[in-house]
């Protein structure tokens, strides 16, 4: 590239800037981003007494609407009655796994909805719809939540640590939004030593506000760090923050990156049909969305658990007119925390997938990641196991795939099979296999735990 060119994207860039381009884009494409902004600021600007009057009556609005005006809705949902929430059924993506224009409601076509594709993480991928207003006011949250670290979606530096398609139509319009949004994407595709010490001398020569990703992506760039005794905001002083998305955040990773990243580690929780759902404060208190979200944690039974007890976490959207949400069971297993209340709740534990569960000959049942935990907690011990996955080949046998500078000792391996034991159960099968690299989905997400029971 010439020093012309280099000149004229750079104009271009800060020109971007100065139009808050951001918010133009969401205009242009028909997303009223000013009148989300005012409304999100009034449901903040409630009191206690007036919140929980809000979100009783939203709930009942949103299921009024679509009993109304959404064909699919009024059959799946026959026997519910707007002013009993326990009346009102749960639904599940196999629900929604039909043609998306026999789920919108009267009015929308595929024409004048957002639509989008969730990524398949819980095995149920399908195609969704968001009304307009409703997607402005995902956005509006967002920016709310990133300007309580002083970022700025118009003007602060990202550096993105997400997948990209492949394919060159897919590639390069990502590309130039990441552009446009002044972001710089790094692969998640290639951790090896050659690629993060790139990435690194990409910060020293970067003035990036913040960095955004799959958390197991920035976990290895930060352990390229600390081998190399290394923190990256000594080398990249204008870096504020750290938002970790879309996968697990281990409280020793954390420890890590704040070691040697520098800078506040925040745990975003979000999904693509509602948007944000829980975000860090600066308190390090992961506040859940009350503004157009309702979330519940619910047991086996559908019934609502109380603060403190973990299960299937399940979200209204209490905006989306285009496309019914409501009482979606999202495939997560969490927990909200006894100091929660209805204005306020606090998501404390995000277990893992519902469909991530371990099954021991026993009969005893685990989440997928507490099997992945526990080898962890061995494992990386070691100082040369960069990452590994666990597989669950048949009943009792499984399979910990990993990457590392030389094989496992044979102590080693009998350290993790003693672990395994120990926490879980006695006389399962474990193998091992050392790997060059890991396999990620097209997205470039590393999925930690998989079963094929």
């Amino acid at each position: 590239m010439t020093r012309i060119q280099e000149y004229f994207l750079f104009t271009l860039q800060k020109l971007c800037v100065l139009l808050n381009l951001f918010n133009i884009s969401l205009k242009i494409n028909g997303f009223p981003i000013k009148k989300a902004k005012t409304v999100l600021e009034t449901i903040q600007q409630k009191n206690d007494s007036e919140l929980s009057t809000y979100i009783e009556a939203k709930k009942q609005d949103i299921v009024t609407y679509h009993l109304t005006h959404n064909p699919f809705y009024k059959t799946f949902a026959k026997e519910a009655n707007p002013k009993d929430w326990n009346s009102i059924p749960v639904m599940t993506k196999r629900h929604l796994q039909q043609p998306l224009n026999h789920r919108l409601s009267d009015g929308f076509t595929t024409k004048n909805v957002y639509i989008n594709k969730t990524s398949g993480s819980s095995g149920d991928p399908f195609i969704f719809a968001k009304d307009k207003f409703c997607h402005a006011l995902t956005w509006a949250g967002f920016i709310d939540r990133y300007r309580w670290f002083d970022l700025d979606f118009n003007t602060s530096k990202q550096a993105r640590f997400y997948g990209i398609p492949l394919n060159k139509l897919g590639y390069y319009k990502e590309r130039f939004k990441d552009f446009l949004s002044k972001r710089y994407r790094f692969s998640v595709f290639d951790l090896g030593d050659a690629q993060l010490e790139k990435n690194m001398n990409i910060f020293k020569n970067t003035k990036f506000d913040y960095i955004n990703g799959y958390t197991s992506s920035i976990v290895q760039f930060a352990k390229y760090l600390q081998r190399k005794n290394m923190v990256l905001n000594t080398m990249c002083p204008t870096l504020k923050a750290c938002i970790v998305t879309s996968e697990m955040l281990f409280e020793e990773d954390k420890v890590l990156l704040e070691t040697q990243l520098g800078i506040p580690i925040i745990n975003e929780y979000g999904a693509a049909e509602l948007g944000l759902i829980a975000f860090q404060n600066t308190k390090n208190e992961w506040i859940v969305n009350t503004e157009d979200l309702y979330v519940e944690i619910l047991d086996e039974n559908n019934r609502v658990l109380p603060y403190g007890e973990e299960g299937r976490v399940v979200i209204t959207s209490l905006y989306n007119k285009a496309h019914p949400f409501i009482r979606y069971d999202l495939g997560d297993i969490g927990k909200l925390s006894k100091e929660s209340t209805l204005n306020k709740p606090l998501l404390e534990t995000l277990v893992g997938r519902t469909n991530d569960i371990v099954v021991l000959p026993s009969g005893k049942k685990a989440a997928g990641l507490s099997f992945y935990y526990v080898t962890k907690t061995v494992i990386e011990n070691d100082g040369n196991v960069k990452e590994f996955i666990i597989e669950q080949l048949t009943l009792d046998t499984f399979k910990i795939s990993y990457t590392s500078s030389y094989e496992l000792s044979e102590e080693k391996l009998n350290n993790i099979k003693a672990a395994i034991s120990k926490y879980l159960e006695p006389n399962l099968t474990v193998e091992f296999e050392r790997k060059t690299a890991l396999e990620r989905s097209a997205r470039g997400k590393l999925k930690q735990f998989k079963s094929y029971l």
